[in-house]
């Protein structure tokens, strides 16, 4: 196939471009470099991607139309995976104009690209777990209602599932969101959990637990986040013949739309993540407990059945195991602790 993935040069970008040119796809990459965080790590993706033959990168913002107008018309595309977006729920509470450029404006961009150039090619997108918001009922599943956000952050995710469906539901697309519960592996973000906490222990610092610790999340590793996209994009939405609005399924529609979790379907401690980065580490952590955070949430849990039905696939690697190749590269990547 020929995929575009937008956010290449990110986290799960990277990983999923990897994948995909190494079964022999095609991809055009694109990513703006922005210095949300360290551009010589997007680099180093970057570097490790350009030594396949089949990878054409574009630096562009998605935010900019002309420039993805350009792009769409310059390629005829099977499918486009959608990953580049202002992530970060603290730093919604700061800069919100950054996700309505990135999420909303950049997001409308690909539809219209597709629309107009691309209307058999399958649109699958990154939305996220923290739609589930203020909802405490785990696990978390597609036919449960996303409507009360509590991070501006969420909303802007929320807020592509809805556009999407709106763009299904009028021209016919094809489009599948994905809820993304809190991702880890090799070559994660600096901003994320465990790297924060691997760097703080090897450089002898405190890391800072919020909720005094008590968080629980499910944990992803993102090798199985990259399985789970991969088979979604190899499966394009399709309408429900069982839909009733008298009562509708949040989760699917009559048009050819669909949002699917990938989680682990796991409720893990923080402490137990904790504790899987100290054996790793061989060292303690020392522990700085915090106060809740405003936009986050106690706790998240994947309820994995759609995705299972669909395509066969759920997630499985355990926490320990993650976070012992996550602490590998680490090492390997800053020459760090040894």
């Amino acid at each position: 196939m020929k995929v575009m993935v937008t956010g290449s040069a990110g986290f799960i970008g990277y990983h999923l471009a990897e994948r995909l040119l190494a079964r022999g796809d095609r991809v055009v990459g694109v990513d703006n470099l922005n210095d949300y965080y360290d551009v010589s790590l997007k680099q180093a993706r970057l570097e490790r991607l350009a030594k396949h033959a089949g990878f054409d990168f574009r630096r562009l913002d998605i935010a900019d139309r002309a420039a993805m107008d350009g792009l769409f018309a310059e390629h005829r595309f099977d499918a486009v995976v959608n990953l580049a977006a202002q992530a970060g729920v603290r730093y919604s509470l700061k800069n919100p104009q950054a996700y309505v450029d990135a999420n909303v404006t950049g997001f409308l961009n690909i539809l219209e690209g597709v629309r107009h150039t691309q209307p058999q090619a399958h649109l699958v997108y990154a939305s996220t777990s923290s739609v589930y918001g203020l909802n405490t009922a785990m696990p978390f599943a597609e036919t449960q209602t996303a409507d009360h956000p509590v991070s501006f952050y969420a909303a802007t995710k929320r807020a592509n599932e809805l556009m999407a469906h709106s763009y299904a539901h009028l021209f016919g697309l094809k489009c599948t969101g994905l809820r993304f519960f809190t991702v880890y592996g090799p070559w994660g973000r600096p901003d994320m959990a465990l790297f924060l906490f691997t760097k703080a222990m090897l450089e002898g610092k405190p890391i800072n637990l919020f909720n005094e610790g008590r968080m629980i999340r499910d944990f992803t590793y993102v090798d199985d986040i990259v399985e789970g996209v991969m088979r979604i994009a190899d499966h394009p939405a399709t309408p429900d013949a069982a839909w009733s609005g008298e009562k509708p399924n949040p989760g699917t529609s009559p048009a050819p739309w669909r949002v699917y979790n990938i989680g682990n379907n796991q409720r893990i401690e923080l402490m137990r993540y904790v504790r899987a980065i100290e054996a790793e580490l061989g060292m303690k952590a020392q522990l700085n407990l915090m106060p809740m955070q405003a936009g986050d949430v106690e706790a998240t849990e994947a309820d994995t059945t759609a995705l299972s039905q669909a395509v066969g696939f759920k997630p499985a690697t355990p926490v320990e195991e993650g976070v012992a190749r996550f602490v590998r590269w680490y090492r390997d990547f800053y020459r760090a602790g040894g």
